[in-house]
């Protein structure tokens, strides 16, 4: 049986992302590793120290060191520690977000990059800029950052988290033709903004596994 190890810098997409699992990729044994200091210590340095960078790549390679055929990303402010990854680590790093990104600049020229965190905005642009580059597209990125939604995601108060996730699209909703959700922990508010903006939303937890899984009918694994 394949495996597969997901990478996870927070617990919040443990659970959902088991279940999306059985749903698409039956077939392939998932096992998590989940450290949440590691998006903590992101967080504290507005970005991805030195540290944080040596413990994902030893997660990578633990990942292959147990059988694991392919390393499943699932953070996106660490997305350039994964791109590292897929070059240096013995199995291939597969980022969540990929697939959202190839979709977004295939389908938008003007796109918004909602996050709840700041430092996520960067890695998902870059991510954006060069999924468009390999399409041979020209796109334009409008940032809209839902100040203090992780907090209050994080506390337990999904009420203010889907709020100020609103409030950040609506801001600038006329601005663009398409969103992104930079981080799977939104994903929740897909829909939601979609029938409030009247504009396609995308996010990446179903449609990374669906990508995930093309990759590995690519690949030959199953």
């Amino acid at each position: 049986m394949i495996r597969v190890v997901a990478v996870h810098t927070a617990m919040a997409l443990v659970e959902p992302l088991t279940k999306i699992f059985k749903e698409y990729l039956p077939e392939v044994k998932l096992n998590h590793i989940a450290d949440d200091s590691l998006i903590q210590e992101v967080i504290a340095n507005d970005k991805v120290t030195p540290a944080v960078r040596r413990r994902l790549l030893a997660y990578y390679h633990t990942a292959a060191a147990s059988g694991a055929d392919v390393v499943f990303n699932c953070c996106s402010s660490v997305g350039d520690v994964a791109d590292l990854g897929n070059e240096i680590a013995p199995i291939p790093v597969f980022r969540i977000d990929y697939p959202m990104a190839v979709q977004a600049v295939n389908s938008a020229k003007r796109i918004a990059v909602i996050s709840t965190l700041p430092t996520t905005l960067d890695p998902t642009r870059r991510l954006l800029e060069r999924a468009a580059k390999e399409a041979g597209k020209e796109v334009v990125l409008v940032d809209g950052l839902a100040k203090g939604a992780f907090q209050a995601g994080q506390s337990g108060d999904g009420e203010t988290h889907d709020r100020l996730i609103r409030e950040a699209a609506e801001a600038i909703a006329d601005q663009v033709d398409l969103f992104v959700l930079a981080q799977g922990s939104m994903a929740r508010m897909e829909q939601k903004l979609a029938e409030i903006t009247g504009k396609p939303v995308l996010s990446s937890p179903v449609s990374g596994v669906i990508g995930l899984k093309q990759f590995l009918q690519e690949k030959g694994l199953i």
